[in-house]
């Protein structure tokens, strides 16, 4: 038989037996805690398709800031807009000779060789106007072109001829027959007055060559005049003109401003800025003008203009201190009438005793002071011209309510048709040119001439044979030119290169 040993066992034995006694419990502690993990992380780690499927899984969506939503949402619009309107947008390239004939003088008995001026490319925006293949773009784009290469936004490009322009508007009809194959989309027209400032805009064109560009910004301003035109062949006011700070650059010229609808609002078409790049304050030519001027250019080649034949000026505080008119005297005061113009023969009157302004000008009292036409209030000048432009026409009779002597009274004027040609009016030492109209003309003048972009303009009145005038310096990086210029008429007086 097998006899068990039931003696005490030794002190060696009994350490062995607690050391495998501590083992086997620790194991046990590991082997639960494991089980315990396993069971809380299971459903984390196992997928619903696992086989966890049918334990309800919790969600981690990421957060949501405030107006994200909306911010998608006008990113969508925005998108959706570009798409529907950009094939409507235009790229003009336009070629033209610098001048004509040759710059050498002939030598009799020497004739010399007819040279040909450089050739300048130019470029510029538009947007299909109608379905008869008219395109719109501003005057100073094509003006002096003797090619114009229009592609659209799909590659594909047409051959275009002037229909008609007008530099007082600064626009023009260009027209091409589209290519075959090509959705031909003209753009939609806004209401008139539709903008108000801070509403949002979106300006689509071609900056720099860059085909399609879209910028967006606010409209910053409204009401606004600007002088258009060149002297010697008639300089007016544009009015109404919208100021907005989306981004328009030197190509944006011609191409349209929408609203949110994707409607024509306005033609871009000038920028604010020391250094010819967008600096925030882009003008654009209203909607107002664009539906009276460009269906007279495809119609009849040329809009008429109705015409006052005075020369006014915005009331300011100088100008009513000058004239010792009470404070807050608002209108705009008549300086001089043209002889025989529509106003004078109406019997409006204009100054005619010479007194100087704190600026040095000089301005002549006297004069009657508009301060409504046909019942609308005229506050600027700007007002009255806006009226003409978009409202009357040659021919026309016009109620002026107007203030002489403390008194009001009304006086009905035929207008005239605006004259393409400067007229002389009554002498008025008023309307002097400012240094930014004088800067404008001696760049005119000298571009040309001129290597390079120009980095300087300075403008410093002065004096020749009795006579006020600018001296305005543009420089170049290897040039400056000083171009002398008649601060009355614009006429220029002298040009020197060096």
């Amino acid at each position: 038989m097998f006899e068990q040993n039931l003696g005490p066992e030794s002190p060696t034995t009994q350490r062995a037996r607690r050391k495998r006694a501590l083992q086997i419990a620790l194991f046990a502690f590991i082997g639960a805690a494991l089980i315990l993990f396993g069971a809380l992380a299971a459903p984390l780690l196992w997928q619903p398709s696992g086989v966890l499927a049918n334990v309800p899984q919790q969600s981690f969506a990421v957060p949501t800031l405030q107006g994200e939503s909306s911010l998608l949402e006008d990113q969508e619009l925005l998108a959706a807009l570009y798409e529907a309107v950009a094939p409507s947008v235009v790229n003009i390239q336009v070629e033209k000779r610098a001048g004509t004939g040759s710059a050498l003088p002939q030598i009799p008995g020497f004739p010399l060789p007819d040279m040909q001026p450089p050739l300048q490319r130019g470029e510029g925006s538009g947007f299909i106007y109608d379905n008869d293949g008219h395109i719109v773009t501003n005057n100073h784009v094509i003006d002096e072109a003797d090619k114009i290469i229009v592609t659209f936004n799909n590659g594909m490009w047409a051959r275009a001829e002037v229909v008609a322009a007008d530099p007082q508007a600064d626009l023009a009809v260009i027209k091409v027959t589209p290519p075959k194959g090509m959705e031909w989309r003209p753009l939609k027209l806004a209401e008139d007055n539709s903008l108000k400032v801070g509403h949002t805009v979106i300006a689509i064109g071609n900056p720099f060559g860059l085909q399609g560009t879209m910028t967006s910004g606010i409209v910053s301003a409204l009401g606004r005049g600007f002088p258009v035109g060149s002297f010697g062949t008639g300089r007016y006011t544009l009015p109404d003109v919208i100021q907005t700070d989306a981004a328009i650059n030197p190509g944006n010229s011609g191409g349209p401003l929408l609203n949110l609808k994707g409607e024509v609002v306005g033609v871009n078409f000038a920028i604010e800025s020391p250094t010819r790049q967008n600096a925030g304050v882009g003008f654009v030519i209203p909607v107002s003008i664009v539906k009276r001027v460009v269906p007279a250019l495809i119609k009849d080649g040329v809009f008429k203009y109705a015409y006052l034949g005075l020369e006014g000026s915005t009331i300011t505080p100088q100008l009513a201190e000058a004239l010792e008119l009470p404070d807050n005297t608002l209108g705009v005061y008549v300086s001089g009438v043209v002889p025989g113009g529509p106003s004078a023969q109406a019997g409006v009157r204009g100054g005619n005793r010479a007194v100087t302004l704190p600026d040095g000008s000089e301005v002549r009292r006297g004069g009657d002071i508009i301060k409504a036409i046909d019942d609308m209030p005229v506050i600027r000048f700007e007002d009255l011209v806006s009226y003409l432009v978009t409202k009357a026409s040659p021919g026309q009779t016009v109620t002026l309510t107007i203030e002489r002597d403390g008194k009001q009274i009304e006086v009905d004027v035929t207008l005239g048709e605006r004259p393409t040609q400067p007229t002389a009016s009554a002498p008025s030492e008023e309307d002097r040119l400012n240094a930014r109209a004088a800067i404008a003309i001696a760049e005119q003048e000298v571009r040309r001439q001129l290597d390079g972009e120009i980095i300087e303009k300075v403008a410093t009145p002065d004096e020749r044979d009795g006579r006020p005038v600018w001296v305005v310096e543009l420089r170049t990086e290897t040039q400056t030119a000083t171009v002398v210029v008649d601060a009355r008429t614009g006429e220029v007086l002298d040009v020197t290169i060096e």
